[in-house]
């Protein structure tokens, strides 16, 4: 079992002699397509008196299909570096290969009537929340096919129907509307039923912004269903959590509100952990702290080379000791779920889904310039630039004239 660390590569060392998690048949397995996982040492917790369960059970098609979701990550995210390096896509660009188990795991454990918020390193969540590989590369190539019509780039995704709220460009200015979010869930709940949760992902280079304080604060007096997720990957852009935060231990920055530490590494980790947090919030206990114990294999972005601050040494070590996509593939096949070859074609098959869907994001024509003034002031009050509305003021444009 992955242990949850502090330090990357002394948690990557101890991990390349555990392998993947004990696996429990016989009275607890429901049947021969599910088996329960041991789960133990990969949560902690503070201020509660419960705690996730040390063990979840899991079918052969959930577990793939986390797997395949997770591989498309992974994939598209390399896509996009090469993508990056060849110029067709510009401007700032926030990868978030190995880190893929987070976004997999909370949006299994989720609702889609769940609402999610998250920092600029965005794309594989916008995946997870119902986006398709070409909306998100076209996004990325500034193409009308984009998921918010090539406007807005790599930090910028959005899709109301999904009811994900994008990526946020700005530090940790996502934390306050994910509290905004989750007041709405608690406003719009029926009487006598659990509440749709909130979730705003940030990094630890975020975790001691005050605006966070300031939500936490409303969030707890409100008792409002909120997550503050910190997805914990070790490095404030080039800063390491040991140098950048007096206090790391994130998860218990809510003082008196609850937290868990969950091995962010490990999708069943994080699936059974979020499971109990939905649950918590949900049910009117008010906010709490997540901790995702991660690690990111690129720099902070596509211009930073991510090796100037931490040593080749450590990523390689973290890439063959507690890649999150080898930890499904050993228990996919330590399950009796898949052989090695069944894996290998499904790699294949996504890795030319991807390729596929590259080509057809490149074939959505550019924004036009006319286009990019939608959604900023009404030039009329019918379709997609209706913008208007009945309580807002509106310039008198007579008194406006320069003389």
């Amino acid at each position: 079992m992955f242990s949850i660390a502090r330090n990357t590569l002394a948690a990557a060392r101890r991990a390349s002699t555990t392998g993947v998690p004990s696996l429990k048949f016989g009275a607890r397995a429901m049947s021969s397509d599910s088996v329960t996982f041991d789960l133990t040492g990969s949560f902690e917790t503070h201020n509660l008196d419960t705690a996730p369960n040390n063990e979840i059970t899991m079918s052969k098609e959930e577990l793939l299909g986390h797997f395949q979701l997770m591989y498309t990550m992974r994939r598209m995210e390399i896509t996009c570096d090469n993508e990056y390096k060849a110029r067709n896509i510009r401007g700032f660009c926030h990868l978030y290969d190995g880190q893929e188990a987070v976004a997999t795991g909370i949006n299994a454990a989720f609702d889609k009537e769940d609402s999610w918020i998250t920092s600029y390193r965005c794309h594989c969540i916008a995946l997870a929340r119902g986006g398709k590989v070409n909306e998100i590369l076209a996004e990325l190539f500034g193409n009308k096919g984009g998921m918010t019509d090539g406007k807005g780039g790599s930090m910028h995704f959005y899709s109301k129907k999904n009811n994900f709220f994008g990526g946020q460009g700005i530090v940790g200015a996502q934390v306050p509307v994910g509290t905004g979010l989750a007041f709405a869930n608690k406003y719009n709940a029926k009487p006598g039923e659990d509440m749709n949760v909130a979730i705003a992902c940030y990094g630890d280079g975020a975790a001691n912004q005050g605006q966070i304080w300031e939500a936490a604060n409303m969030a707890s007096l409100w008792k409002l269903p909120m997550i503050f997720c910190i997805e914990n990957n070790h490095y404030g852009m080039g800063t390491s959590m040991e140098r950048h935060s007096s206090h790391s231990d994130y998860y218990k920055m809510g003082n008196h509100i609850p937290g868990v530490r969950i091995d962010g590494m490990n999708i069943l980790a994080v699936k059974e952990g979020m499971r109990f947090v939905k649950e918590h919030c949900g049910s009117g206990n008010g906010p709490m702290y997540v901790e995702m114990m991660t690690y990111r294999y690129h720099g902070h972005s596509m211009s930073d080379p991510g090796t100037t601050y931490r040593n080749r040494e450590e990523i390689a070590m973290t890439r063959s000791t507690r890649d999150p996509l080898e930890f499904v593939k050993k228990t996919l096949m330590e399950a009796g779920f898949a052989e090695a070859d069944e894996i290998k074609s499904i790699e294949k098959r996504i890795r030319k889904e991807v390729q596929a869907e590259t080509k057809k994001a490149k074939e959505y024509p550019d924004v036009e310039l006319s286009d990019m003034f939608d959604y900023v002031y009404a030039d009329e009050m019918a379709g997609r630039k209706q913008e208007k509305q009945d309580f807002i003021r509106m310039p008198d444009y007579a008194k406006s004239v320069r003389k």
